[in-house]
């Protein structure tokens, strides 16, 4: 890749993304292996490198300095949202909560530009999560499954059975995952099916009928732990209103984004219900939440 033209006095900006190095601070913008890009966010962008050696590959989450926000502005909100996602991991992870490990980390940024005094924003690095999103695993569990309903696959009944038993227990995992969260005081703020990953398990699964084994792409495609990733917008919160409308969120999204798996969500909130002891009082103001966003669904 060639080195970018920026200029010093040029600010680093989150749209500028035809050099994504370009704006990287040191010492992840002069390395051998460069990070890749995997996504760009509202506030950061999310690339894939390593941490000390090249065997342990990592997620850095950079969040770039704000050209509109004051120098000083930019600097205390990029230290607060910076410190408070890490802290909400680091607290997560200690609780039993499963979520990616904090690595290191810098609020600052070492590197200034020109004259304007602005900073080259923060960044944290942190553990990388072999696998993929739950939207994804079940866009692509929904696909294999149709196809094989399409090509009259042998062993029709049993597959769909079985796909259908795995489909629920991953809706008990999520639950459960929410649940534990929720346990500790922590409300994510963005929950969707974007921001739980399946970490990819060894083994595949297959299905007995006789002294047939039907192997398919169905069984393994929702494998794996659930895994709760991108805590920008958490809080640490006691309410029972937060943690429903926490549900809420995910309910929305889970209908908009799976429609026709939106059925399954139940298994989600029956999980959650027993997950731990207030959960149930949680759901039942859940049910005061719906109402409202009905209401405003309504009136527009």
């Amino acid at each position: 890749m060639e080195e970018s033209s920026l200029s010093p006095d040029l600010v680093p900006s989150i749209t500028d993304l035809s050099t994504p190095l370009s704006i990287l601070p040191s010492p992840f913008n002069d390395i051998q292996d460069p990070p890749r890009l995997i996504t760009q966010g509202a506030e950061a962008l999310l690339y894939q490198t390593h941490f000390l050696t090249s065997a342990h590959t990592c997620a850095l989450k950079y969040r770039p300095s704000k050209s509109w926000r004051h120098p000083a502005l930019d600097v205390r909100l990029t230290r607060h949202r910076i410190l408070s996602e890490a802290r909400t991991l680091v607290r997560c992870r200690r609780e039993g909560v499963s979520v990616p490990a904090v690595w290191s980390l810098d609020w600052e940024g070492g590197e200034v530009f020109g004259q304007t005094g602005r900073r080259s924003g923060g960044w944290m690095m942190m553990e990388w999560i072999e696998g993929d999103t739950v939207r994804n695993s079940l866009n692509r569990w929904l696909n294999t499954r149709n196809a094989s309903c399409k090509d009259g696959a042998e062993w029709l009944d049993t597959t769909e059975a079985a796909s259908d038993e795995v489909a629920v227990e991953l809706m008990k995992k999520i639950g459960h995952a929410i649940g534990r969260m929720h346990e500790i005081g922590i409300v994510h703020g963005d929950l969707t099916t974007s921001n739980l990953m399946l970490r990819t398990t060894k083994g595949e699964r297959g299905l007995e009928n006789g002294t047939h084994r039907l192997l398919t792409a169905i069984d393994t495609a929702l494998d794996g732990d659930v895994v709760l990733i991108d805590f920008g917008l958490a809080t640490q919160s006691v309410q029972d209103e937060d943690k429903a409308v926490d549900l809420y969120v995910l309910e929305r999204a889970f209908g908009s984004t799976h429609p026709t798996v939106e059925k399954l969500f139940k298994e989600v909130l029956t999980a959650y219900g027993l997950s731990y002891k207030g959960a149930l009082v949680v759901l039942r103001r859940l049910e005061d939440v719906r109402l409202r966003g009905r209401k405003r669904s309504m009136l527009g």
